[in-house]
């Protein structure tokens, strides 16, 4: 991973386009209820549409992740205000999701915890803030600013802290036009124009930035093989309702009995990607789960490694 060049926090003269006023919903309060609904919606309509246009650069993203995940690294989410809280949503939703390791995916936010919850003033706009929360970043670690603006102090400062010690850069905005767009690995410039009510950018920006962080994250877990197909599998069979829930995948993913399957559990110790490569493949515990470790966790790369030679009926 290459390091971009230097970025520096100054101050910029320029608005971002969250901060126009929209030329469609001038007229919004002198609406009935129904109609204000309708025209929020169809301006929040227009956001998969600026998500999509930035697929080959949220992929590029996702590429720096796993590496830097496969090579025992982190990912830093680092945000304020709205897009603050949207990244240690994400961060906080791979634990349970995809049984991710704590500290692998770390968030930090302007003004600390007590900013998920009130906003704290003036803290986004300081840039030595940013700099003291990504102390601890280290090269072969990624980065990802988050800010609608594309601008904001907080963010800067962290992003120059990370390249200057060489971890890799992404920003994802709701601005084309950041001057900062050249300074990092990866530019993430989610169009969604000017707000419904200008400079809110908890709504289309906000909600453009959810779904690039949904669409990131969960294709780093499933890179790193935490899932087999569209089924979540990287979890321990820790207590009996997990153990059931584990046993109803299982059954989904090969199509043999619940008996079949509680079987292969059991004898996998629980563990259901090394039950799911015995039963598609008919190879021992052993071999199946060495064949796991060797594949990085991937099941699929698992299965293709192992003995085939006794494939399960229909598999």
């Amino acid at each position: 991973m290459t390091a971009a060049p230097r970025i520096a926090p100054e101050a910029v003269s320029f608005a971002s386009p969250t901060e126009l006023r929209n030329p469609r919903t001038v007229e919004i309060d002198r609406l009935d209820t129904l109609d204000v609904l309708r025209m929020i919606n169809e301006e929040d309509s227009t956001v998969a549409n600026a998500v999509a246009a930035v697929l080959p650069q949220l992929a590029r993203a996702v590429d720096y992740a796993v590496a830097s995940l496969r090579a025992g690294h982190r990912v830093h989410y680092v945000g304020a205000g709205t897009s603050g809280r949207l990244g240690a949503l994400d961060a906080a939703e791979l634990l349970p999701t995809f049984a991710l390791e704590p500290g692998r995916v770390v968030a930090h936010i302007a003004g600390g915890p007590a900013a998920m919850l009130r906003a704290v003033e003036e803290v986004e706009d300081d840039p030595a803030a940013g700099r003291a929360d990504l102390a601890g970043v280290e090269p072969g670690d990624l980065v990802i600013g988050l800010a609608a603006s594309g601008r904001t102090p907080y963010v800067i400062g962290a992003l120059a802290a990370a390249t200057e010690v060489g971890a890799a850069t992404v920003l994802i905005s709701a601005n084309p036009q950041s001057e900062y767009r050249d300074s990092v690995d990866v530019n993430v410039a989610l169009n969604t124009g000017p707000e419904v009510i200008a400079g809110s950018t908890r709504m289309k920006a906000g909600t453009a930035q959810k779904l690039a962080l949904n669409a990131f994250s969960t294709a780093v877990m499933i890179r790193l093989g935490r899932t087999y197909s569209n089924l979540m599998v990287h979890v321990a069979a820790t207590n009996d309702k997990l153990r059931g829930r584990l046993i109803r995948v299982l059954v989904q993913a090969t199509g043999l009995s619940e008996s079949v399957c509680t079987q292969a559990l059991e004898d996998s110790d629980g563990e259901v990607k090394t039950a799911l490569v015995v039963l598609l493949t008919g190879s021992p515990v052993k071999a199946s789960r060495d064949a796991l470790a060797a594949a990085h966790g991937v099941v699929r790369d698992a299965i293709s490694a192992v003995d085939t030679a006794h494939p399960v009926e229909g598999h």
